[in-house]
């Protein structure tokens, strides 16, 4: 769960930032197969194949992002990732993961 008591603040420097996004995040958000706007946050659908890459964004971001909460659910032949925390977070989730708009 995501602490409120938390800034709403990424740890990254801009180079940290951006070498996350070339390497982990972009490979993630091409295989996005869809994306479901939640009350705190965002739910990210992925093929079931790429569950260990999700694992490991995930891992990446806790470290950075402490914020936020991440829930992965393994549906099989799908995964889900949830992303979210309070409400001045959101367009922190929508720029560096995607919203329901950029599908």
């Amino acid at each position: 769960m995501h602490r409120m008591d938390l800034p709403i603040a990424c740890t990254l420097t801009g180079p940290e930032s951006l070498e996350r996004r070339r390497t982990v995040l972009e490979i993630v958000r091409k295989i996005k197969v869809r994306t479901l706007y939640l009350p705190n946050g965002y739910a990210y659908e992925f093929p079931a194949e790429i569950l260990e890459s999700v694992r490991s964004l995930v891992a990446l971001e806790r470290q950075c992002c402490p914020f936020l909460a991440f829930n992965i659910i393994d549906a099989g032949t799908r995964i889900r990732l949830e992303v979210t925390g309070p409400p001045a977070a959101a367009r922190i989730i929508e720029d560096f993961f995607g919203s329901a708009d950029t599908e």
